[in-house]
């Protein structure tokens, strides 16, 4: 068996092929990276004729459908009775009726967290409708604030992921970036290593590009990154003065729930150096970009996947655009990775 500080030496040596050699060393050292020459084609797999590539052994439609709108997390600004408007349009029937259409339409994964409402529905939706569809669960224990979260807490939270009937499961977003933001990068590692004896696809969430940069230097090495990428010109972002790195995560007063990739053009820099597969969110940044612009923003700048919160009357037009982005010939500065 590794000890310890041997262990870490081969956690790191494994990064550099995961994360490229670049990868690391921006990390390490904050260089500017040159993206990769080159755009192969991709891999020409479909699932119902929608493209499709692998989380792990997971085969997964390059767009995919998340659940923010089920749960009611609207990131409306300043409206507050959205949230509410959410959870009420969302009942189980509707929900249930949205990913039906989805199988119809060729989307086989859904995402969402592991909270009592999605939960209750994809077990109706699977026993009551027969419903295919695989399931990528978050893994995000009950708190406060995402940094009152421990490795305690993560231990708690997988085996109930697994038990719920989860397909894969990543840590999500703002709380894999609050054990970054706090120096726990050796608790975060041995989460993801009991993620991986599940046996499911395991993987890491992000909002802040200063996460998978600590993780490629840290030798952590998830199954894929979930990592948040739009377009930062539409009319209620941030301005560019007033961002800070983690603010999504902290309640920063700079935060008004309006922004999540402060850095996009660190993000596709970045990524464009990491060899497993990327899925990009929040693409539309909550409803401010239009489909078409996000959706051909997110595949050209390096994104394997995306995972897009959709409404019913949304879906047909939203996965008719994904096809024709992906039918056409992407220009890429990323090699495909899935």
């Amino acid at each position: 068996m590794l000890d310890r500080h041997n262990r870490r030496d081969f956690l790191k040596t494994s990064a550099l092929a995961a994360f490229g050699s670049a990868a690391a060393l921006s990390a390490k050292e904050g260089l500017s990276l040159a993206a990769p020459a080159g755009s192969p084609a991709m891999p020409q797999t479909f699932h119902q004729g929608f493209p499709t590539g692998k989380l792990g052994n997971l085969n997964v439609t390059r767009l995919f459908l998340g659940c923010n709108q089920v749960s009611g997390y609207s990131h409306s600004r300043d409206l507050e009775y959205v949230a509410n408007l959410m959870r009420e349009y969302q009942t189980d029937e509707r929900v249930m009726d949205t990913w039906q259409l989805a199988e119809e339409l060729g989307i086989n994964t859904v995402l969402s967290d592991p909270f009592d409402k999605p939960v209750r529905i994809m077990k109706r939706y699977r026993q009551e409708r027969g419903g295919k569809i695989q399931w990528i669960s978050e893994v995000h224990p009950h708190a406060k604030s995402y940094y009152d979260i421990r490795l305690a807490q993560l231990r708690e939270n997988i085996p109930q992921v697994v038990d719920h009937g989860a397909n894969a499961m990543y840590i999500q977003g703002g709380v894999t970036d609050s054990f970054v933001d706090r120096g726990l990068l050796d608790e975060l590692g041995e989460a993801l290593e009991m993620m991986k004896k599940t046996g499911l696809p395991s993987g890491l969430g992000a909002h802040s590009i200063e996460t998978p940069k600590a993780c490629a230097k840290a030798g952590i090495v998830p199954d894929f990154f979930m990592k948040t990428y739009h377009k930062d010109d539409y009319f209620s972002a941030t301005p560019r003065e007033n961002r800070r790195e983690f603010m999504v995560d902290r309640n920063s007063p700079d935060n008004h729930d309006n922004i999540w990739d402060i850095k996009p053009e660190a993000t596709r820099e970045f990524m464009a150096t990491v060899h497993i597969p990327w899925v990009a969110f929040k693409v539309m940044a909550a409803g401010a970009i239009p489909p078409e612009t996000a959706f051909n923003f997110a595949y050209r700048g390096g994104a394997d996947f995306i995972c897009a919160g959709i409404f019913d009357f949304q879906l047909k037009e939203d996965v008719a655009l994904a096809k024709k982005i992906l039918a056409e010939n992407v220009d890429r500065t990323r090699p495909w990775m899935a």
